[in-house]
């Protein structure tokens, strides 16, 4: 059976587990008081941001996750995981670790702690205490950088879950990744964009070494962004959004039906084959009726696409663009579009995309922003754009990050993608 986070915590659930787990994040009673100034000096003395900082720097190299070099990295980390599995690989974390965070001293430490060190996170040990010190507070955010969570040093629920992933799958993932990385890697130029999909996240590469790194949102589940290679031809400033026939007839009936305001609130107008406006009113909502005709947002903040649109000719209809719901991007699991991709800090990257151009430096980008002004800019160098699915890779530093296989993929063994 596949492993999932879903049916993790099902299993646990099945078992009386769920019901236990916030027991191990309150108060500790019978504690005596050499325990209670323990945790207290424990609390005052770690940095956290600086453990945030040091477990994000581990992380935070110049390697694209799209490389020759990652491939060689994802080698020598096949090279350790190996024996390591052979042995027997890292011991499943009991559910008492569940809610873990810093001062807390319980027995269940020791077993959080021997699951970080078996993951190289922490430092090993011949003794190993109960209590949940600096040193095992950085464990957990290096732990959490790797797989791409929310740095926060507790043992939450995605920081559970990612835990109990057995070593061997976590091989696999590493061996299935190594030949997605080679398949491609021999044909990227000097200059590509990449979105890499398990990650939702965006890396502007030049010369063999990334540039820019950007947080996205990529598209859920059931409406997956596709694996493409293209290039990025044209920029649109303050764009209209066309809304997609597939979202009229999946989401926008849905929403009209629960507030008939919607349409107006949202800026979003509609026209009919030849051109003529309609109201809300003209549509009966109880029907398909909607799909036949179109539907367009005008630019501005509540626009769909935000500011900026990123195009690249594709079969499937996606492009990259900003979006006005930022607060996605602090999300663990960012797959909420429907197919297309939405970058964060997206101003840096469209100045990227035009330095070809040369009269399109960061300034004028945001003032274009700011301004809704609608504008269509070629891009005089188009820039070849890479969606990919890797869930394993590994840096210069010798650290590995997984992320979940949101897709699927690694589970079916797919290591090519018709693009």
């Amino acid at each position: 059976m596949r492993l999932s986070r879903r049916t993790l915590l099902r299993s646990m659930a099945a078992a009386g587990a769920v019901a236990a787990l916030p027991a191990v994040a309150r108060a500790q009673e019978g504690d005596s008081i050499w325990d209670m100034f323990s945790r207290n000096r424990v609390l005052r003395s770690t940095d956290r941001n600086s453990n945030t900082a040091a477990a994000n720097a581990t992380i935070e190299t110049i390697e694209p996750i799209l490389s020759v070099d990652t491939a060689y990295n994802l080698q020598l980390a096949i090279g350790q995981y190996e024996p390591f599995v052979a042995a027997g690989g890292w011991e499943q974390v009991p559910k008492e670790v569940f809610g873990l965070t810093l001062g807390n001293g319980r027995r269940s430490v020791v077993a959080l702690k021997r699951r970080l060190m078996s993951s190289g996170d922490l430092p090993p040990a011949e003794r190993v205490d109960e209590m949940f010190d600096a040193a095992t507070d950085l464990a957990v955010r290096n732990f959490q950088a790797r797989h791409g969570l929310i740095v926060n040093g507790q043992v939450d629920e995605p920081t559970f879950y990612a835990m109990a992933v057995p070593a061997e799958v976590r091989l696999n993932q590493l061996r299935l990744n190594l030949i997605r990385v080679q398949n491609i890697s021999q044909t990227l130029s000097d200059r590509y964009l990449v979105v890499n999909v398990p990650a939702a996240s965006a890396e502007a590469i030049e010369n063999s070494a990334v540039v820019q790194r950007h947080v996205a949102v990529v598209g859920r589940i059931d409406r997956q962004t596709p694996i493409l290679h293209s290039k990025v031809h044209q920029i649109n400033f303050n764009p209209y959004w066309h809304v997609p026939k597939s979202i009229i007839q999946k989401d926008l009936i849905k929403y009209m039906n629960e507030d008939p305001e919607y349409l107006t609130k949202f800026r979003i107008h509609i026209y009919d084959g030849k051109g003529n406006e309609l109201a809300p009113t003209d549509i009966d909502w109880s029907t398909n009726e909607a799909v036949n005709y179109m539907f367009r947002q005008e630019p501005g903040a509540e626009n769909s696409m935000g500011h900026v649109k990123i195009n690249f000719p594709n079969p499937y209809d996606v492009y990259m663009h900003d979006t006005p719901t930022k607060s996605l991007f602090g999300e663990n699991a960012r797959f909420h579009s429907s197919g297309c991709m939405r970058i964060n800090e997206v101003d840096s990257l469209v100045n990227w995309l035009l330095a070809s151009n040369g009269d399109w430096d960061l300034g004028r980008v945001q003032q274009t922003f700011a301004s809704n002004e609608r504008l269509d800019v070629k891009v005089k160098n188009p820039t070849p754009v890479h969606t990919t699915y890797i869930t394993a890779w590994a840096n210069r530093q010798g650290t590995v990050s997984f992320r979940d296989d949101v897709y699927n993929f690694d589970a079916e063994g797919r290591t090519t993608f018709d693009a």
